[in-house]
């Protein structure tokens, strides 16, 4: 992970590999029992003490596998430091908060002074228990906001950074009145919240949101959508779902329908455009530069593609990494992730540039906006 150069140089400029020009390792540990010793970034000897951090891992049990790949992202986020003092303590969570707790408990009692993970909301909630008092940062994979706190980071992708990044987008282009359609479930409804805040923000009028259970009529929803006159319409449906929405509300603006938008669900679903009322619909989603880069790294290294969660794995190495050799975290500095920049901001906050995509019949979206370098909690 690298420091971002200030923000008025173009993006193009500041996306550097991830690793190119990184030390690399001698050899990469690979395997299902792979990482579970402490290790660092060579095997040459160091001045100064060890600063050790903690990798919370799921290396047992059904997210395994998955457990496996973030090991490996993290390994490359430690070679890409090159920082020889850095330790790292992976410990396995089983994928259950009782084996998160312990395993944070673990890597502490052995001095880490930060933590990589867990996976889960409630493991993370575990391991924060456990580490409230420490004064080891967590950074959580999750995507749970609900998580962060002061000194808890929470470093998935989150739908406050999505539906931020899109109003942005949608605003900048002229729209004031927004409207959001559905599911009523976690996802949702936390989609409500974050476009109720977002638009507060920016002094726009409260959105109409239509939260609809499973199953149900979604040409009823439209048509409640299109009472309230929106200019922007918030889809919070993926795959079929999404596909279903777009043909409703097609036939509730008979003369024409408003800008319709997305979430990350449909970053890499190709089917979306073959529902016509949503081409040229925008979503937002990590940037591809960015992630392309590291994708191909992790290939080069492992000889496989990483998941979407390898990322967050890297991203969470290299800012615990960080925080143990600076004695804090890097609060207010921008950084090139494996999936675009980011910003660590106080209280739990991770601001995250996001680029904006529009949908495109039969085939992959196209970029519209790239990703910009977040400067505040509302980026």
């Amino acid at each position: 992970m690298r420091r971002l150069v200030p923000s008025g140089v173009a993006l193009a400029s500041l996306l550097l590999l991830l690793i190119g020009c990184a030390p690399q390792p001698p050899g990469i540990a690979r395997g299902p029992s792979a990482g579970i010793a402490p290790w660092n970034a060579g095997p040459a000897a160091v001045e100064g003490p060890r600063l050790r951090v903690g990798l919370l891992l799921p290396l047992t049990g059904g997210n395994g596998p998955l457990g496996q790949a973030m090991l490996n992202a993290a390994q490359l986020a430690l070679f890409a430091q090159g920082d020889r003092r850095v330790e790292v303590l992976p410990r396995d969570t089983r994928g259950t908060p009782s084996g998160a707790a312990e395993a944070a408990r673990g890597a502490l009692g052995d001095g880490a002074l930060a933590l990589a993970g867990p996976l889960t909301l409630t493991e993370t909630a575990a391991v924060v228990n456990v580490a409230r008092g420490s004064q080891a940062p967590v950074f959580a994979f999750t995507s749970d906001e609900a998580q962060a706190a002061a000194r808890v980071w929470v470093l998935g992708l989150t739908p406050g950074q999505q539906v931020r990044r899109i109003v942005a987008a949608a605003s900048e282009a002229g729209a004031q009145r927004f409207a959001l359609m559905a599911p009523d479930d976690a996802f949702g409804q936390r989609l409500a919240a974050a476009l109720r805040a977002s638009l507060q923000q920016i002094g726009a009028p409260p959105p109409n949101v239509v939260l609809t259970p499973a199953r149900a009529d979604l040409a009823a929803a439209a048509q409640r959508i299109a009472a309230g006159q929106p200019e922007a319409v918030l889809i919070g449906h993926g795959g079929a779902g999404a596909r279903a929405a777009g043909s409703a509300l097609a036939a509730a603006f008979p003369g024409g329908l408003p800008r319709l938008l997305g979430t990350s669900l449909w970053a890499a679903d190709t089917t979306i455009g073959n529902e016509p009322a949503l081409a040229n619909a925008w979503f937002p989603a990590p940037d591809p530069e960015a992630r392309g880069r590291f994708d191909a790294e992790y290939s080069a290294a492992f000889g496989d593609r990483p998941s979407r969660l390898a990322g967050v794995a890297y991203d969470a190495l290299a800012l615990a990494a960080r925080t143990a050799r600076d004695g804090g975290p890097p609060i207010g500095v921008a950084f090139l992730g494996a999936d675009g920049p980011v910003r660590l901001l106080e209280g739990g906050v991770l601001a995250r540039g996001l680029a904006i995509f529009a949908v495109r019949p039969g085939g992959e979206a196209q970029l519209v906006q790239p990703a910009p370098v977040p400067g505040a909690a509302g980026s």
